[in-house]
């Protein structure tokens, strides 16, 4: 049988190992991906750290870019050749509607999470249902989109989903990963962007991400600053640290919402203070395979793009210490 490179965990907690698999071939109702590029999210350490009940060995990686290079029986509307991108979101089961509505960990028969519950993009192929893909545009090259299935997708269905309107204030905390992305899309999305992160060296790349305001949250009282704005209609909150996260709350506006997408800690915030001002906090993960498919074209058509730093998959050791350590710059992507 022919074989293909793949990098595997093994075992809650084992290294990142660099094997020899068999090409998979793909079952009914899924093709096959030639992988292109995946991305390296921080979400990869519940496979790494053993963080969810799984089957191991496991081959991570949720952010896919590539090429249908074969089709399984049962596939209509896909054939070879096609440039597509995989995320979380790795199928529907087909019998209930929770991941069709973003809540496929709450899926209760047989929905798909890319590489957790199904071999992911650390590998020179993938399997992957048909209703998992999504269409890459051709002004997107596959470094470019690969961020953007998983990264790209939580940033950008958050907003458009978060309520605000054209010309609203919304804040984006954070200036990492997801931040960078957050806040190309909500300078693109017609909103008053205000960006927060710490220190007057990051202003310069905030505003060229399209940010109108800048506010250093180590100069002073960002909730203040936010508060002076005339209050944030949405912050979006990527950065991970609760303490952070609650520095910023008292500068939400009245009928605001902090949207959380980063993996944070616990943060205080007062029952009082939300009910006073109608406010809400509110989760966003990610999205299905359409929500995908419309992050990508939306990037395509307003220019938005990731940072990345580009590994080869033989040096996938280093990009993952790099990702988990905070270091990369912005995203993480390994090519085949």
């Amino acid at each position: 049988m022919p074989k293909m490179r793949a990098v595997q965990v093994s075992a809650p907690h084992a290294e990142l190992e660099l094997v020899e698999l068999e090409i998979p071939e793909p079952a009914a109702g899924s093709v096959r991906i030639k992988v292109e590029a995946c991305g390296i999210c921080h979400s990869d350490s519940l496979i790494k750290e053993g963080l969810m009940p799984i089957a191991y060995p496991r081959v991570p990686g949720h952010e896919v870019a590539g090429v249908i290079d074969a089709v399984g029986t049962g596939v209509e509307g896909w054939k070879t050749g096609q440039r597509v991108g995989v995320g979380w979101n790795g199928g529907y089961c087909g019998y209930c509607d929770q991941c069709r509505r973003g809540n496929f960990f709450a899926c209760q028969t047989a929905s798909k999470v890319t590489g957790l519950t199904t071999d992911g993009g650390y590998a020179e192929y993938a399997i992957a249902p048909a209703t998992a893909l999504a269409r890459i545009p051709d002004d997107l090259t596959a470094v470019e989109a690969a961020p953007l299935m998983c990264a790209g997708v939580t940033t950008f269905n958050a907003l458009r989903n978060s309520g605000a309107q054209p010309g609203d204030t919304v804040a984006v905390h954070g200036l990492g990963g997801l931040g960078h992305l957050g806040v190309q899309f909500a300078a693109k999305m017609g909103f008053r962007t205000v960006a927060i992160a710490r220190g007057a060296d990051k202003e310069p790349l905030a505003r060229q991400l399209g940010a109108s305001v800048y506010i250093d949250s180590a100069a002073g009282d960002p909730a203040a600053a936010l508060t002076a704005l005339g209050g944030a209609k949405v912050i979006l909150a990527t950065v991970t640290s609760g303490e952070a996260m609650a520095s910023v709350t008292g500068g939400l506006g009245p009928n605001g919402t902090i949207l959380t997408i980063g993996a944070a800690e616990p943060f205080p915030v007062s029952p009082l203070f939300l009910l006073m001002g109608n406010r809400a906090v509110k989760g966003w993960y990610s999205g299905v395979s359409i929500d995908s498919q419309d992050t990508l074209a939306f990037a395509a058509m307003t220019g938005i793009r990731s940072m990345n730093e580009e590994f080869p998959l033989e040096r996938v050791k280093e990009a993952y210490e790099r990702m988990i350590s905070g270091k990369v710059r912005f995203r993480a992507v390994l090519t085949m």
